[in-house]
């Protein structure tokens, strides 16, 4: 490629501009290609290469060439290398940083930080610092000590940023995160600018989850470690719990960190009322589901002018029993059926009533597998209160055990009626035993058998069909794939920070990795290249930086600094992305 100058005279102006050119080949021969216009650059009649600071700009989001590779202006020095001894060193990861770093001036990260951090006598400034911890946790997430002692220096990035491995420490790493943590809302402004030129996303839409995430340790240090319902199936630690709001998209906008011990339910008011500050007043749309859901939640929603479109309570299906038993459902997709329903009260208000077939068999298997277990424990406890030894005398401690079963067994303990009393012992006139009823109540049948796999959806939207609100509100499932992501591709979980602010930094980097992995899905897909990002990364990870070392009979070593060439897959996915390689290699002093 090269850099071509135009002459165009219109209308008595003289205009000049740049194009950037390709050869190619063509079956009539050789030609030239224009790959964009660049404009009016400087540096026509001085130094070409300086327009290649303002190309940047303008091959959407394509990183440079780098400074890892310039082409020396030095007139070349001829040398009789000796072949037999030519060596390879410095193996280092090159391609998953090397589109982190692509990802990263996409989401124009480099300008965001160097406006809020600017130069000062740091040894690493600390926009550097912070790209390295982004980085790490999208690439390879670890802990601070880990990218400093192993991962870091195995990488190419000390070539592409210029900080040695000695200059990033731990310690470093750590006060980068509390140097990062202020600016945290600056960020969400920054993406909601960003999301808009990247992808033409608005914000009228906007779904709301929470999940939580455990700690290693007592952390007494943090008020917010706090025990309460743990998503990750570990009661036993104290943890955080995490509210975020994505697009539709499924791109992340913003986050709130509450108590652990916070309910789901009392999170919906402090969220609205944050969005609503951040990013101004306006009739949006919230999806939750039915966790989030309570009248004082959806009345502060109405009050607030916004819409909602949430899941409600399975208990308030039996108000559309009439409408389950009718046939006027519409088929969405195959397996799933719809219909809109009118409020059961008058209000201003719109339900629909979903069946999936998916669903019933799902809930009737676990149903069926969990009556199956608690009938055997119950009978199981009723054989240790009637045997002959009378194992089991105390009523209080029955009661107890009976209620642990029901809790255990949520979805089967409506089935069954379990009575516990006191009766004379026939065998000891004197003495009282226990005695234990267990009831199958059969009559919960018919409607249990209707309302498998049913759920109901509710909103104040007017004007929309059923099968556009169940599709939005299936959207949900963005957001849970979301923080399938940040649990499982980058690590959030567990915590290892003592410090309040510490942690809050972590979950930080975590969410800004979360916004590259996000962005990566939707370049991808774009490419058509699918949406696991986990799996191309391990891909790239085959292109490595080296350094090929050749003796002289000069008596010195010429080392030369290159890429490995990509296998035909490899150079696909890159062609794909837009994505060019550094394709010329730099000697080392």
């Amino acid at each position: 490629m090269y850099l071509r100058p135009h002459t165009r005279r219109k209308s008595g102006v003289l205009y000049e501009y740049w194009t950037l050119e390709e050869c190619i080949r063509t079956p009539d021969g050789p030609r030239q290609r224009t790959v964009a216009s660049l404009g009016k650059l400087p540096g026509r009649n001085k130094d070409v290469r300086i327009g290649w600071e303002h190309i940047r700009d303008v091959l959407d989001g394509r990183p440079p060439q780098g400074d890892l590779f310039k082409s020396s202006p030095d007139p070349p020095v001829w040398a009789r290398v000796d072949t037999s001894r030519t060596r390879v060193e410095r193996l280092r990861r090159f391609g998953e940083v090397y589109l982190g770093l692509a990802l990263w001036r996409r989401l124009q990260l480099d300008r965001f930080f160097a406006g809020i951090f600017p130069e000062g006598k740091e040894v690493v400034p600390w926009q550097t610092m912070a790209c390295i911890l982004v980085l790490a946790r999208f690439c390879s997430p670890s802990s601070e000590l880990h990218i400093a002692e192993f991962w870091y220096g195995k990488t190419a990035l000390p070539d592409l940023l210029g900080i040695a491995p000695e200059h990033v420490n731990d310690d470093r790493l750590y006060r980068a995160l509390d140097v990062l943590l202020p600016h945290k809302d600056a960020l969400f402004r920054h993406f909601q600018r960003v999301y808009g030129e990247l992808f033409g996303v608005t914000f009228d839409l906007l779904l709301y989850d929470i999940t939580s995430t455990y700690f290693e340790g007592c952390m007494k240090g943090n008020t917010q470690a706090r025990r309460g319902y743990s998503r990750d199936g570990r009661p036993d630690c104290v943890q955080l719990c995490i509210a975020l709001v994505v697009t539709p998209e499924g791109l992340p906008l913003a986050y709130e960190i509450f108590d652990g011990n916070r309910t789901d339910v009392t999170t919906v008011d402090e969220i609205v009322s944050v969005m609503r500050e951040k990013y101004g007043q306006a009739r949006r749309t919230w999806v939750m589901d039915r966790g989030m859901v309570s009248e004082e939640n959806l009345q502060h929603l109405r009050d607030s002018g916004a819409h909602y479109l949430v899941g409600t309570p399975k208990s308030l299906l039996k108000q559309f029993e009439r409408q389950l038993l009718d046939a006027d459902w519409d088929i969405v997709e195959p397996g799933v059926e719809i219909k809109l329903c009118a409020a059961p009260d008058g209000a201003q208000e719109t339900y629909v009533l979903c069946r999936s077939q998916g669903r019933i068999e799902k809930e009737r298997a676990i149903r069926e597998k969990q009556r199956v277990r608690l009938n055997e424990a119950l009978q199981k406890l009723k054989a240790q209160i009637d045997a002959p030894q009378r194992t089991l005398r105390n009523r209080s401690t029955a009661e107890r055990r009976v209620g642990r079963l029901f809790q255990k067994y949520t979805r089967a303990a409506r089935f069954f009626e379990v009575t516990i009393t006191t009766i004379k012992d026939c065998g000891h006139k004197s003495k009282k035993r226990l005695a234990i009823t267990i009831t199958a109540r059969k009559e919960l049948d018919d409607w249990v058998e209707l309302s498998d796999g049913c759920y109901l959806l509710r909103t104040n939207l007017k004007g929309y069909d059923a099968h556009t609100l169940w599709k939005t509100y299936i959207g949900l499932t963005q957001i849970e794939d979301t923080f399938r992501i940040s649990k499982h591709d980058l690590g959030i979980r567990p915590i290892f920070h003592q410090k309040k602010d510490r942690a809050q930094a972590h979950i930080l980097v975590c969410f800004l990795a979360l916004v590259m992995w996000r962005t990566l899905q939707q370049w991808m897909e774009g490419c058509g290249l699918g949406t696991a990002p986990r799996k191309l990364l391990e891909h790239l990870a085959e292109i490595r930086s080296l350094d090929i070392v050749m003796p002289t009979d000069a008596g010195r070593d010429i080392r030369l600094r290159t890429v490995s060439r990509p296998e035909n897959h490899l150079a696909i996915l890159l062609h794909k992305l837009g994505l060019p390689l550094p394709n010329k290699p730099m000697e080392i002093q």
